[in-house]
Formats: structure tokens, C-alpha cells, sequence
């Protein structure tokens, strides 16, 4: 019992550090100059989420398979929306940064 607690603890600290990893290699990705290097993860979090879609199974009812396969890409790609809200909240920081500074710019 001891040793299956531990191991549940174990899990959720590497799962909390592999969380926590993501998110903040998103923000320094989304920070780059380039736009494009903060859209790899959730490129990366949106094509895994169709591997779901591919691991389906046939249920016999067409209504039933719409509507498991609609779930399924929903709750899949809760990872992509959170990192793409991470990047738009960093690209908007950033955006507004640099208008900022071409504003204090033309002032000089």
C-alpha cells in the first residue's frame, strides 16, 4: 500500500514537471522574434489529438459515430487551446511592447 502510494506520487510530480516544462517552453518559444516557433507544440498537440480520432472504434451507428468522433477532437485538443492561448496572450504582450516602443521612438 506504502509503495503504491509512493508511486502515485512519483507519477504526479514527473506528470506536474512535464506540465509545467511545456508551458514554459511554449512561453519562450511564443516569445521568439518569429511566429512561427511558438506554433510548433500546438501543431504537435493537434496532430496527436487525431491519432484518437485513427484509434476509434466503428459502434454501428452513424448519429453515435458524429457525435463520439465530435467529443473525442473536443476533449483532444484541450492541450492545443491551452497552448494556443498561451501563445496569443504572448504574441499580444509582445505586439503591444513593440508598438510602445515605436511610439517612444517617434517622440525622440
Amino acid at each position: 500500500m506504502v509503495m503504491a502510494t509512493r508511486m502515485i506520487w512519483v507519477s504526479l510530480i514527473v506528470l506536474a514537471v512535464f506540465l509545467v516544462g511545456g508551458v514554459l517552453l511554449q512561453i519562450f518559444l511564443s516569445k521568439r522574434e518569429s511566429k512561427w516557433p511558438g506554433l510548433v507544440l500546438p501543431a504537435i498537440s493537434f496532430l496527436w489529438s487525431l491519432l484518437y480520432l485513427f484509434n476509434m472504434m466503428d459502434t454501428g451507428s452513424m448519429v453515435q459515430n458524429i457525435l463520439t468522433a465530435l467529443l473525442t477532437m473536443l476533449l483532444a485538443n484541450i492541450p492545443t487551446l491551452v497552448l494556443l492561448a498561451i501563445y496569443w496572450a504572448v504574441r499580444e504582450k509582445r505586439r503591444k511592447r513593440s508598438e510602445l516602443d515605436k511610439m517612444n521612438i517617434d517622440d525622440l
